[in-house]
């Protein structure tokens, strides 16, 4: 009964107004917008947009709300961290052509920009500001490339000192605001990770929480005062909680617990508010607290959809935040706080595409082969019905451990958009569900999971308005394996396959990891299999190797610089394809790594794949 509600809803949409098709064009000229860093004076935000076609950073006043670009580069995408403590000086990212390899830079006064972590293979990432504002902290491995490092940096001489030495692989969490404290996890599988305190002044390093399996530890913040490490567990829970842990004495005391993981917690600068993220069924459920008063902070009420990347000034007096929804891309809003007035500082959306036009989200939940619920995100095109069934696909999420999440994706209202379903899955092994749920598919890859997929597809074509004949599965990274595993080990399933950098050979990919995932290599090979002890049951859950299966047509789009995926395991999938004589399309991007980050890029992506589905999957 709620479905055929649905489809008479969406019926009803369709009649209100002539339903119109947006070109790829259309759907890259609305902009992205990401981060937020208010300025010393507390006048203006920076932040990063792809206006002008790749990412670069850019200023938001506060007063007038003009947006001004300040970086300008054409080849490799710019992610502001943070303007200076005093003066409007920042901090920016960037890597080279998606190598994933970052460098911090300054951005002076005169908008000329200094590489302060030079180095070929050396990756740097910003950790945080020094309470006194005189230096900050970041993780690089110039050391070693296989090691984590933490260094401290002076922001008058832009020197940098190793204050940390992480000898043992270990993941770098928090730094107290005395700088006394630092936190640090160890991570042995997805559910199992222990967590350390480090002694600066006395250089001990001590394991404070532990358990022997199926426990996971997470550092969540020091407390204003160094006191406490807040931590986030799932000791005995299916989801994840926040405790908070005494220096001083042990102690253990619960903070917050929620239906769903607690994904996030953090503070305003004095402490004063403390903000938690909850992943509530895919998505973003914010809680603000008044440490002082114990009061929740409320909101302004805010159209549907989810708030994210709550910044609170230093003045602890204005926030920003961003708000989007699956039909409307995320803006940057503004609020004083305690203050009834709300304002909307960016417009991303393209004014003349009407959201009545795109695909709204819709979380279903059906039963896979094997009985076992599935949630996921559907999307029906407001054109269908039961006198105009559609294609549908079935898109899977990367990972291992991903999930889908309802928020603005282009490429999928613009397939919505131009008629065909699309059913966003978490099959199982996703996050979010529960710690039980998420390590259901560990060493069983391509089996339970593609069960999943394969039950998706059925669900589809117990709608009225799908064309049941014509379904395809489509995915990125661990999505594209799946997609990949499934025209290989499901051939007669799907009729077209969607490939987007996805792991074809898992001992290739498990030996070639990039050297600063060795923290997470352990948890990889547990969750995946040893390629040095397992090879025999790698190959017969890698798609290379059963490529004499496959049957339908596949795309398949790759990034030159990808260094999870690397380019010779989609150049040989497309070879092994060839050889079957089945319909194959590559396309490889010189200039991208893991992901499309150049709206040139994208729009030959989108349009690549909307050509292929409507030559191999619409049926005119």
């Amino acid at each position: 009964m709620r479905y055929i509600f649905i489809i008479f809803s969406f019926l009803l949409i369709a009649c209100s107004s002539p339903h119109k098709e947006y070109t790829i064009q259309e759907f890259m000229d609305i902009t992205s917008f990401g981060g937020s860093s208010f300025s010393h004076d507390e006048k203006s935000i920076l932040i990063r947009s792809n206006e002008s076609g790749i990412y670069n950073a850019y200023e938001v006043d506060l007063n007038t709300q003009d947006l001004k670009q300040l970086t300008f580069s054409d080849s490799n995408s710019i992610s502001p961290i943070s303007y200076f403590p005093n003066d409007k000086r920042f901090l920016y990212r960037s890597d080279q052509g998606g190598n994933e390899i970052w460098h911090i830079y300054l951005n002076n006064l005169d908008g000329t920009a200094v590489d302060l972590t030079p180095g070929v293979a050396s990756r740097s990432l910003f950790l945080t500001w020094a309470n006194d504002k005189k230096s900050f902290f970041f993780t690089s491995n110039k050391r070693d490339p296989k090691y984590i490092d933490l260094y401290e940096m002076d922001i008058d001489s832009f020197e940098s000192k190793l204050i940390f030495q992480n000898d043992d692989a270990l993941n770098i969490g928090d730094i107290s605001k005395d700088k006394k404290f630092l936190s640090l996890s160890k991570t042995y599988t997805r559910d199992n990770s222990d967590l350390y305190i480090y002694e600066f002044d006395n250089k001990n390093l001590n394991k404070i929480l532990f358990k022997e399996t199926d426990v996971n530890h997470s550092s969540a913040g020091f407390s204003h005062d160094s006191k406490y490490l807040y931590y986030v567990t799932d000791l005995d829970s299916e989801f994840r909680y926040l405790n908070k842990y005494s220096i001083e004495t042990g102690e253990i005391e619960l903070v917050q617990k929620e239906d769903w993981d607690i994904v996030q917690n953090y503070f305003s600068e004095s402490g004063k508010y403390r903000i938690t993220a909850i992943n509530n069924d895919s998505q973003t459920e914010i809680k603000i607290k008044n440490t002082m008063s114990g009061k929740h902070l409320d909101l302004p009420k805010m159209p549907s959809g989810n708030i994210s990347s709550i910044n609170i000034s230093k003045s602890e007096e204005l926030m920003s935040f961003y708000h989007g929804s699956a039909q409307s891309p995320s803006d940057l809003y503004f609020y004083q706080i305690g203050k009834k007035k709300i304002s909307r500082l960016t417009s991303s959306m393209n004014p003349s595409i009407d959201q009545g036009h795109l695909g709204e989200a819709k979380i279903v939940r059906f039963n896979s082969l094997d009985g076992l619920e599935i949630p996921a995100i559907y999307y029906q095109p407001p054109q269908s019905n039961r006198n105009n069934k559609v294609p549908a696909l079935v898109r899977v999420h990367g990972g291992p451990g991903g999930q889908a999440r309802v928020g603005y994706r282009a490429s999928t209202q613009f397939l919505v958009n131009n008629g065909y379903a699309v059913l966003d899955i978490n099959n199982r092994g996703s996050g979010g569900y529960g710690k039980t749920f998420q390590t259901l598919d560990d060493q069983a890859h391509s089996k339970g999971d593609l069960d999943d997929c394969v039950a998706a597809m059925d669900w589809l074509r117990s709608l009225g308005h799908i064309d049941g004949e014509n379904i395809g599965i489509l995915g990125g990274s661990y999505g594209g394996y799946m997609v990949m595993a499934a025209m290989a080990f499901r051939p007669d399933a799907f009729d077209v396959g969607v490939n987007i950098f996805g792991v074809t050979n898992w001992v290739r990919t498990l030996k070639s990891i990039p050297p600063w995932w060795e923290a997470a290599r352990e948890s990889l090979y547990k969750e995946l299999g040893n390629p040095f002890t397992q090879e025999d049951y790698l190959y017969s859950i890698s798609p290379l190797f059963h490529a004499e299966n496959i049957k339908k047509p596949v795309l398949v789009l790759q990034g030159a610089n990808d260094p999870r995926v690397l380019q010779v395991e989609s150049d040989e999938m497309v070879e092994a394809i060839k050889k079957q004589n089945v319909p194959v399309e590559y396309v490889v991007f010189p200039d991208e790594g893991h992901g499309f980050s150049k709206k040139k890029n994208q729009i030959t992506s989108n349009e690549t794949i909307l050509a292929f589905l409507d030559k191999y999957l619409l049926r005119k």
